[in-house]
């Protein structure tokens, strides 16, 4: 796989930019991404590649707006033991959880969850509980701040 220097070439800083904020919704994306920025779609596949591999890239894909869709959303907390703390990777693993973090608090892991609607929380709860045997506390939004998350290079 040929060598990538991301950092001095401004086409794939361009297009680090571009992928941060669309991606067409056409049967060749990175296609039409190379075009703006002058790279080739296999070009862009291999340099995604490597940065994959590297780490670097984690996750490339749609982030829904789950609101507009009707769903959800919670923030909650726990306290693991120390000798527990694989309970936190487990929950994390589940479909219904989009960000995860272990803290230096006494709830040390806290999670959000995307549920359906609202009446779900609870059961969900309550399920998590009786599985892991912790105790979970829900703090529900009161009001939401979207904050883009774009880093520009």
């Amino acid at each position: 796989m040929k060598e990538v220097n991301f950092i001095e070439d401004k086409r794939y800083q361009e297009l680090l930019n571009l992928l941060q904020e669309e991606l067409p919704l056409v049967p060749q994306p990175f296609q039409e991404l190379g075009k703006k920025v002058g790279l080739t779609e296999e070009e862009i596949l291999n340099f995604l590649k490597i940065l994959r591999e590297r780490g670097v890239l984690r996750h490339l894909g749609a982030s829904p707006d789950s609101h507009k869709l009707g769903h959800f959303t919670c923030l909650l907390a726990c306290s693991l033991p120390e000798g527990r703390l694989h309970i936190a990777e487990e929950i994390a693993e589940l479909p219904e959880v989009t960000h995860a973090y272990l803290r230096d608090h006494k709830l040390n892991f806290w999670f959000t969850l995307v549920l359906p609607k609202k009446e779900d929380l609870e059961p969900y709860i309550k399920a998590l509980e009786e599985r892991f045997s912790v105790k979970i506390y829900a703090f529900p939004a009161k009001r939401k701040f979207k904050v883009r998350a774009v880093f520009k290079l």
